[in-house]
């Protein structure tokens, strides 16, 4: 019998993207439903009841949600193109950097595009000197996996993509090639990989998003206090 697997995600989720990419790399066929959030839909509400975001994978019947979870999911129910290293070692240190990029990166990259003035001032700093230890690690690698994309380089390469945009939107330059040449060089790789290039979303679209995401916050602190 033929597997049924089904993708919700929506057109700008970088968390969906994840999912997106490794049913990709694992060669898996699978349909996808980009989600209205002002209108969720049914199926998303009864597969996700809990958290009702996207992504969620639905195999067989039976849904996964958040996106790390189902990036292992994936990786151990479709063992061609393995993303985490044999090594219980170095499969820790994967998940581990998938967890860094998830409460570290991601919070301070999103309070510095948020922030206003000397907040903002202060939260470019943080983001730059967390991002430093993803350049330390990527010493020696062409990506996070090693010589190949891993499970790590799937949770961090909506860097590769959202950066540009934040810095578009914010006019404030976050990853300087000076600075962060390794991991420059990764994301310039990531994002030209052949799965990973046709799948991106476009970017003047993801910059008007992410502008009008933006503006309330700029217009909170513009009021006076």
């Amino acid at each position: 019998m033929a597997e049924e697997v089904k993708l919700l995600k929506t057109w700008s989720s970088p968390f969906g993207l994840r999912a997106f990419w490794i049913l990709k790399l694992k060669g898996v066929q699978f349909d996808f439903i980009d989600e209205d959030l002002s209108n969720k839909s049914p199926l998303l509400l009864q597969s996700n009841p809990v958290y009702k975001k996207v992504p969620v994978l639905i195999h067989n019947g039976k849904p996964i949600s958040e996106s790390l979870v189902i990036l292992e999911y994936v990786d151990e129910t479709w063992k061609q193109n393995p993303l985490l290293p044999e090594d219980p070692y170095e499969r820790a240190r994967a998940r581990f950097w998938a967890k860094f990029g998830e409460d570290k990166v991601l919070v301070s990259i999103w309070n510095a595009f948020i922030k206003q003035g000397k907040e903002q001032e202060e939260a470019i700093g943080l983001a730059i000197e967390t991002l430093k230890f993803l350049e330390e690690e990527l010493k020696g690698k062409r990506f996070f996996g090693g010589e190949k994309i891993g499970l790590a380089d799937l949770a961090l390469g909506w860097l590769a993509n959202l950066i540009g945009v934040f810095e578009e939107v914010i006019g404030v330059k976050l990853i300087e090639k000076e600075r962060f040449p390794l991991l420059s060089a990764w994301m310039q790789e990531f994002a030209e990989a052949p799965v990973i290039k046709e799948s991106w979303p476009p970017h003047e679209k993801l910059v008007t998003k992410f502008r009008a995401i933006r503006e309330p916050y700029v217009a909170a602190a513009a009021q006076p206090k």
